[in-house]
């Protein structure tokens, strides 16, 4: 008995000390919290998937190589000289060369024999002296140095001067023995041609030979339309023929073609230094500038060095050494073109803040009576007392209305900006650039300009690829 109540009394204890705790609720504020993180996340899936991926590319300083290279044409003071008797010439000095007034440069010979006579003593092997023979080596050691695939028609001019180099060497050498040709009826049929003042010999003529920088049109250098005649010897010229060219002077110029950007930069610069393409030559040039009247720009180089090396060329390819420009540096692919409307700027009410500035559009009520809104627009350029608004604030025709006047403006001008897509805000945000210089892949763009771009702005690639306002995923 008294063993049967200590167990009850035991049990009875042990479960008095059991304390029941309360069954958790779960927390509302946490739910909410996890809801909003779902929902956010389910967002960003659903943006993920449905946004356009596209390439962007960090805007950074950087410098382009502008192609400043020009086909310019030569000018320099030349003399036709004429041929005052008729038959075969025979030339004795050498292209290039410099001859004094009265030398002689050149033979004609009516009956022929005098050709043959020249031609036989070329055929000895014993015509050309040493001294000859270093001559025509050198010329050919310099067209080897100075040979490049760009300019083959070089070789017709090397063809030349070569077969006019050696030609004048076996003449000459004929020329000296010429008082032991005992023909006297050969000799009386030779007439003599010599310059009638000193300059450097050419044996070439293309018609041009007068032309002055008034005389310039574009197509001055259609060089199909001003093909060179070569003079040789052995010719048969007629009486008025032109025999050979002297020019008379070391002062020469080549104008070249240019376009408003270039001549804008040209203005403020009295020379420039220039570098001949064909020889790799430097030499520093006086700047001209004209037109032709008809829109057309051109820059005339003058020169008082280095006609010699070129004297033969009418047309040379020179390259400007202008200093590479330097900015923000952009793809092409990213530039593109966008409509604005053109506001006057005295109906912007402007606060000082981009976001912060609008206009007072005038609206219609159901019932008819007017009323005024303000429509918040940002401003993307300003010029000559205007502004650029997108085409997606206003529609065509609305009216907007200043605060200190009754004066209205019908919204309808409208003007296109030169643009790329800043996406650094997660979506298509067109930004306006001013260009400086620009190549087949890139452009310079100018920095530190109002609504402009800034380094390490990210920009879409393909600016086409994307509209106004997209959301964009790189």
């Amino acid at each position: 008995m008294l063993t049967h109540l200590k167990i009850s009394m035991a049990n009875t204890n042990k479960h008095d000390n059991i304390i029941m705790m309360p069954k958790p609720k779960k927390s509302k504020l946490g739910l909410a919290i996890g809801g909003i993180i779902l929902m956010y996340m389910l967002v960003v899936v659903y943006g993920y998937f449905t946004s356009k991926h596209i390439s962007g590319y960090e805007v950074k300083e950087g410098s382009l190589a502008v192609d400043n290279t020009y086909r310019g044409i030569c000018l320099r003071e030349e003399v036709l000289c004429q041929a005052t008797d008729s038959g075969y010439v025979n030339y004795y000095a050498r292209e290039g060369e410099r001859v004094p007034h009265g030398a002689m440069v050149y033979s004609v010979d009516s009956s022929g024999r005098l050709n043959d006579l020249l031609k036989k003593d070329f055929d000895r092997e014993d015509s050309l002296t040493p001294e000859d023979m270093n001559e025509l080596k050198n010329q050919i050691i310099n067209y080897r140095s100075t040979y490049t695939d760009y300019s083959f028609d070089a070789v017709y001019d090397f063809k030349f001067g070569v077969s006019g180099t050696v030609m004048k060497l076996s003449n000459k050498n004929v020329l000296d023995s010429l008082s032991q040709i005992n023909d006297k009826a050969v000799l009386d049929l030779v007439k003599f041609g010599y310059a009638p003042q000193s300059g450097i010999v050419v044996y070439s003529s293309d018609g041009l030979e007068t032309l002055t920088p008034a005389d310039i049109t574009p197509e001055i250098f259609n060089e199909e339309e001003h093909i060179k005649t070569q003079l040789s010897s052995g010719a048969l010229v007629s009486a008025g023929d032109n025999a050979f060219k002297l020019i008379t002077r070391e002062n020469w110029s080549v104008i070249i073609p240019i376009d408003k950007d270039r001549r804008e930069e040209l203005e403020d610069r009295g020379y420039v230094q220039v570098k001949f393409l064909r020889t790799g030559d430097l030499s520093w040039g006086k700047i001209s500038l004209f037109d032709d009247g008809n829109g057309h720009d051109f820059c005339e180089l003058d020169f008082t060095n280095s006609m010699i090396t070129y004297a033969t060329d009418r047309y040379l390819d020179i390259e400007l050494m202008l200093s590479a420009k330097r900015g923000l540096k952009i793809p092409n692919s990213a530039i593109v073109e966008k409509e604005f409307y053109l506001i006057p700027e005295r109906y912007l009410i402007d606060d000082g803040t981009r976001e912060g500035t609008g206009f007072i559009r005038e609206t219609y009520k159901e019932d008819g009576s007017v009323t005024t809104e303000f429509v918040p627009a940002q401003v993307y350029q300003r010029a000559d007392g205007e502004v650029y608004i997108d085409t997606s604030v206003f529609r065509l025709g609305e009216y907007l209305l200043t605060r200190d006047s009754l004066d209205k403006f019908a919204i309808g001008k409208k003007d296109t900006l030169i643009g790329v897509y800043n996406m650094n805000k997660g979506y298509a945000d067109f930004t306006q650039i001013t260009i400086l210089y620009q190549n087949r892949e890139y452009a310079i763009v100018k920095s530190n300009t109002d609504y402009g771009l800034a380094v390490y702005d990210h920009i879409v690639l393909d600016g086409n690829s994307v509209n106004d306002d997209d959301f964009v995923f790189e």
